[in-house]
């Protein structure tokens, strides 16, 4: 797959007349994951609600191998490569988990799953149940599945860790690696810097550039390295 690149710029949007995020800019390409990191209410979701097309930009610019799409409807945008696992209301609950996983499709291509549901055999376990039924954690194992299994050249999930089994999101991280290294794209929304069973927390196992934001404005972007761990948490706390 060769490069593509999602570029934004002097980024403004929000909800009504409150403006949350300010003048962001930022660089996702394929093959990479960008984090977007922060405290909560700094507008990290709200950044990628207007990245995927579900909040109206308020100004900026915004492209996506070239082609503008500030004003691009989120269905096209998805039409155009990119996915997206939204922070709340991540499955069709009166759905079973296998509808979830293939109502969207025109092809039941069993590989397109393959690697997932082998790291999460509780989802395998409970294709025919409602998706509704399962715990918080395994909804958003779910969301992750079905937006992996899109094969989009760039994927953006918004905290998709969260109320995930440690032992899970060490397998989420080598999901995520693996589709990078295949050549795929990551935007990823995550405030947890928990270690993992001895192991680095999520994001510091995924990111190669990341976005620091704190009262919707960019403080930090760049390389993850660069920024380091302590100066991370000072970002975080409250």
């Amino acid at each position: 797959m060769s490069a593509a690149a999602l570029r934004f710029t002097d980024l403004r949007c929000g909800y009504g007349d409150t403006v949350v995020v300010r003048g962001v800019g930022g660089l996702a390409q394929t093959g990479r994951v960008l984090g977007v990191v922060g405290r909560n209410g700094v507008g990290k979701s709200t950044l990628l609600k207007a990245l995927a097309g579900f909040l109206p930009l308020l100004g900026g610019q915004l492209h996506w191998q070239g082609q503008d799409l500030t004003r691009v409807p989120a269905h096209a945008r998805l039409q155009a490569g990119i996915a997206y696992a939204p922070q709340e209301n991540v499955v069709f609950g009166e759905l079973s988990v296998a509808e979830n996983l293939w109502l969207h499709l025109p092809d039941r291509r069993g590989a397109r799953y393959a690697a997932a549901l082998a790291a999460f055999p509780r989802l395998e376990e409970r294709l025919r149940q409602r998706a509704g039924l399962l715990s918080g954690g395994e909804r958003k194992l779910l969301s992750f599945t079905r937006t992996l299994g899109l094969q989009a050249p760039l994927s953006m999930l918004d905290e998709p860790t969260e109320g995930v089994q440690p032992e899970n999101i060490d397998r989420m991280a080598a999901l995520v690696n693996a589709a990078k290294a295949a050549g795929r794209g990551f935007v990823v929304v995550e405030q947890n810097l928990a270690f993992i069973e001895q192991n680095l927390a999520f994001i510091e196992q995924i990111a190669d550039e990341v976005l620091v934001l704190d009262h919707g404005a960019c403080v930090f972007a760049g390389d993850f390295a660069a920024l380091g761990r302590q100066a991370l948490e000072r970002h975080l706390q409250v």
